[in-house]
């Protein structure tokens, strides 16, 4: 069976293991306190262009999102997030379970937020009687594929300047977002507050680097990932694997072979003239197939629902990563063009 489940369904890329295999016995300090840790936040730092950058490698997206906004946001303090956003979706609640609420807006095209949804969040919280909005969260990529270019990211930068908002970007599949021509790690080290590099959907065993660009959010913030479980006793498994990732291109090429393939699909797909419930530049691909052209693939392969636009067809989500071999793309596309004959 080939999957399109998702884009961590192997273990890590042959680089990484090969780097913790010949690290294994070397014996290391704990906590991100190694040297391979702290080589990895200078690699991290010079890729993003931030020298003066806070560096923390947590281990899983839900996590870091939970520990990132409970440290950066006051009590009384809100996120706001385009509707489809990962917080406000899938993560059981863990936002709203540090206590701060996920102020959800209706999403534009390509799961993304627009500075007019963050002015209207804003105005319709004016006063103490309800939550303060105070952060603003994005993913690059969206949930949806979508992919924010620098010129999206400098104007949500602007309306947050103006309205006094933190903004915080979600790069659990950055390496697609980067490879599909979306705001560069330089862009986000200059226009972020705060945003983490993903491992976990990048290649990596499990790791996300979080990166802390705004003075004032940077204190206390490994007693915050301690408290709340984040932070790893074998922190050098976290460190060997963003040296790897930081070393020789490998992040970016990572991406770019997850896209390359699903472009493939999606050029595929379109010509057997199937519609698409997004148009995604990046690894994610939405298609809406007829249920009983789905039921002729179903041994063979595997995939997520999506949605459901009628009772006849289902929008399903195929995704591509590091591991995905052409071969499993081209016999999928066979054996869609066979199941609609």
């Amino acid at each position: 069976m080939y999957r399109f489940t998702n884009d961590y369904s192997e273990g890590a890329h042959p680089r990484i293991l090969d780097a913790m295999v010949r690290t294994n016995l070397e014996g290391n300090f704990g906590y991100s306190t190694d040297p391979h840790s702290k080589h990895a936040h200078e690699l991290i730092r010079a890729a993003i262009g931030r020298p003066d950058a806070d560096v923390h490698i947590l281990v899983g997206g839900t996590q870091t999102n939970a520990t990132c906004l409970c440290a950066f946001l006051r009590p009384h303090e809100a996120a706001i997030a385009a509707s489809t956003g990962h917080i406000c979706v899938h993560e059981t609640g863990a936002i709203e379970a540090t206590g701060h609420k996920c102020i959800a807006m209706p999403a534009a095209p390509g799961g993304k937020l627009t500075p007019a949804a963050v002015r209207a969040a804003v105005a319709a919280h004016p006063d103490e009687h309800m939550v303060k909005p105070k952060l603003v969260y994005v993913s690059n990529t969206t949930e949806v594929g979508g992919v924010y270019t620098t010129a999206e990211l400098e104007a949500l930068r602007a309306v947050c300047d103006e309205l006094g908002l933190y903004l915080y970007l979600d790069g659990a599949r950055l390496s697609s977002a980067l490879a599909a021509g979306g705001a560069s790690l330089t862009d986000l080290g200059r226009l972020c507050d705060a945003f983490y590099i993903g491992g976990t959907k990048n290649g990596a065993l499990f790791g996300e680097a979080v990166c802390i660009l705004n003075p004032a959010l940077k204190p206390d913030f490994r007693y915050i990932i301690k408290q709340h479980g984040g932070m790893l006793a074998k922190g050098w498994l976290l460190g060997i694997q963003f040296e790897e990732l930081f070393t020789d291109g490998l992040y970016f090429e990572v991406g770019e072979h997850a896209n390359g393939l699903a472009m493939r699909l999606k050029e595929g797909i379109a010509a057997l003239g199937y519609p698409f419930g997004s148009d995604s530049p990046s690894n994610q691909q939405f298609p809406i197939l007829p249920n009983r052209v789905l039921e002729k693939l179903e041994k063979d392969f595997h995939w997520e629902v999506n949605d459901r636009p009628d009772a006849d067809h289902t929008q399903i989500r195929l995704v591509t990563s590091w591991a995905t071999k052409p071969e499993a793309v081209e016999a999928f596309l066979t054996a869609l063009a066979n199941a609609k004959e």
